[in-house]
């Protein structure tokens, strides 16, 4: 049995734990658990952190439970954040987890084994409660002074704090309790924010049950600028393809920093110690291969999406970046191009103009703004620097039509090997 404190330690994902811990766990297979809040319908690259936790903790011979929050869904987390959150209906909540559920299954094993993955749903222990048989079972033993002094209540009482998301440390308190009496759970883990609210578990364990439990918890992972990981421009890095296509996906990990790539690399991908340093190495010798950033993107969007959706990633850039061709242009989807040239300037044409055939230097100078005039379309056509779906145009009275869009809808145009103009068809 691997130990897997040390293997959370030299990934740089161990920030800190209660004492005593690393040696409960080498005694033999344990059970632990980490909550996931159901807010939405999706993961997002910030929660594969605590994924991945529990990848590595079942890996290591011990049985991982991967807590949804149905219950504590409703009610907000105050850890780490600024204002009250919005709460979220019990059918919105419903649909939430389940889509976490499916994409939990793709990494950790389920089914049968001593150390097979479990999931629960906090809902299911809290349904029953009333709000004085709550205050019987939970708020007697932990008191006011104790849960004022969380860092999580802290630095909200200034702006204010609801006594709803005030009572959220003793929910999640009486989570780990729930599972410690119930399904023999002796560890709770998460991020680092969340600390204050594993330890009132472990608090409440003792108080009420007479026991002990252990925790640990998680570095926040930021980016070597300091900015928070996990968001673009364009904002969260979702594990649906629906909601970030694997191209983007692909594309976050790929554009990552050589500082935070070997940070990332570490802790997102299963890649022992030994290969790693060899990449690491073979990457600072060559850096402008980045040969790190690509073993980190394929062998995530690999692990998340599937082999397919990689290799249709590396495609899609190639499209931009590299030697590609008008098959390989049309055999993007919808979303991909429009990821791919995201940001590059657009043109809306009516498709009825298409349909009657519009003269190219009519499209290029009148139709749309790609060129200024009809002088400088023509200087174009003589330096051979026009191309249109990825194949030089030749002919200065070529005359285009639906036949020439892609998916019927899309004209990609470029000017010399940068600029890029996207013509839409609607």
């Amino acid at each position: 049995m691997k130990n897997f404190v040390e293997e959370l330690r030299w990934r740089g994902m161990l920030f800190d734990m209660m004492p005593g811990t690393e040696e409960f766990l080498n005694k033999g297979m344990a059970t632990g658990y980490i909550g996931f809040d159901p807010t939405a319908d999706s993961l997002g690259v910030g929660n594969m952190v605590q994924v991945m936790t529990l990848l590595h903790f079942q890996q290591c011979g011990h049985k991982p439970i991967a807590l949804i929050g149905g219950a504590t869904g409703m009610v907000g987390d105050p850890s780490g954040k600024s204002a009250e959150r919005n709460l979220l209906d019990e059918a919105t909540l419903q649909h939430n987890i389940e889509s976490q559920k499916k994409q939990l299954e793709k990494f950790l094993q389920f089914g049968s084994g001593d150390n097979a993955a479990e999931l629960v749903n906090n809902y299911d222990w809290m349904k029953s409660f009333s709000f004085l048989d709550f205050l019987r079972e939970a708020g007697k033993y932990i008191t006011i002074s104790y849960m004022m002094a969380k860092d999580s209540v802290q630095t909200r009482l200034e702006r204010g704090i609801s006594f709803t998301e005030f009572s959220y440390q003793l929910l999640q308190g009486y989570d780990f309790y729930y599972l410690w009496k119930h399904k023999q759970v002796m560890l709770q883990m998460g991020g680092s924010d969340q600390w204050g609210n594993i330890t009132t578990g472990n608090e409440l364990i003792r108080r009420k049950g007479g026991g002990e439990a252990y925790a640990i918890c998680t570095p926040l992972i930021k980016k070597a600028d300091g900015t928070k990981f996990g968001k673009t421009e364009s904002g969260n890095i979702w594990l649906d393809p629906k909601k970030t296509s694997p191209y983007k996906f692909y594309q976050f990990w790929l554009n990552a920093s050589d500082a935070d790539a070997e940070n990332y690399i570490r802790i997102f991908t299963l890649l022992d110690k030994e290969t790693i340093d060899r990449i690491i190495e073979e990457h600072r010798a060559q850096p402008h291969m980045r040969l790190l950033q690509k073993t980190l993107a394929k062998d995530i969007t690999i692990r998340v999406h599937s082999e397919a959706d990689y290799e249709n990633a590396i495609a899609a850039s190639e499209i931009l970046f590299g030697k590609s061709t008008a098959a390989d242009l049309r055999n993007l989807s919808n979303e991909t191009l429009l990821d791919v040239f995201e940001g590059v300037p657009q043109y809306h044409i009516p498709a009825a103009d298409f349909e009657q055939g519009i003269a190219i230097a009519d499209l290029l100078t009148e139709k749309s703004q790609v060129l200024a005039s009809k002088g400088e379309f023509k200087r174009a056509m003589q330096e051979n620097s026009l191309s249109m779906n990825k194949e030089k145009l030749t002919h200065a009275e070529q005359v285009v039509t639906t036949q020439d869009l892609i998916n019927q809808t899309y004209l990609l145009i470029q000017r010399g090997k940068k600029n890029y103009y996207l013509l839409i068809a609607q």
